[in-house]
């Protein structure tokens, strides 16, 4: 049985991704802040800016084939523009959309040498583009896409994809725009099936959108 860790799965995309790897025969290790209880996923409890956390999810996976970083913080709401981004928000951000991925991939990375896997960075497209009010959330997304493209040269054992899952209707999506209908965004579940077509064609390092491959 191939074997993933998805960080950030009691709600959302994350959820909707354990869910569809579960029901296509993975063992899903799933870290959350708050309890999982989906059949065949073993969750893992704590906060991903803890290291002994860390340590913990990769040590449950006997081998890895997967791991998927989607735990992210959107930081102050409503969003502010970078003139008035509190600093200490903005290290919060950091610490949870930089840091602790990279600490997560540095534990994880030999399973995923010996497995020959796949590392997976969700990302958004406010990380190219520059939206009024997304300056901590989207500079921090493009960290992470700037780490993701120097371990694709470096990790030659492993695929290293940056994926965009689009807008969702989620809450960090609504907490970007409180109080605003954001009904007419898809739910998570339409474009997390789109996973599987990933991880069946396979295509090489580099950037993706979901709704493409959906």
């Amino acid at each position: 049985m191939r074997t993933a860790i998805i960080t950030g799965a009691s709600r959302g995309l994350g959820l909707e991704l354990a869910r569809t790897l579960v029901a296509a025969g993975w063992h899903v290790i799933a870290d959350a802040r708050s309890g999982v209880t989906e059949p065949g996923v073993t969750a893992v409890t704590g906060d991903i800016t803890d290291a002994a956390h860390r340590e913990t999810l990769v040590d449950r996976a006997t081998s890895l084939d997967l791991l998927i970083n989607n735990a992210g913080t959107l930081g102050p709401s409503p969003l502010p523009a970078v003139s008035e981004v509190p600093l200490d928000a903005l290290r919060d951000v950091y610490e949870t959309n930089v840091v602790a991925p990279l600490g997560l991939i540095q534990l994880a990375l030999p399973k995923l040498r010996d497995s020959g896997g796949i590392l997976i960075n969700i990302t958004s497209d406010a990380a190219p583009e520059g939206y009024p009010g997304w300056g901590a959330y989207g500079s921090s997304k493009s960290a992470l896409e700037g780490l993701s493209r120097v371990l694709a040269v470096e990790e030659e054992k492993v695929t290293v994809w940056q994926v965009d899952p689009g807008d969702l209707r989620t809450r960090m999506h609504q907490d970007a725009y409180p109080g605003e209908d954001i009904s007419d965004r898809p739910l998570p579940e339409t474009v997390a099936p789109a996973l599987l077509k990933l991880l069946d064609e396979r295509p090489p390092s580099g950037r993706y959108r979901l709704p493409e491959w959906s």
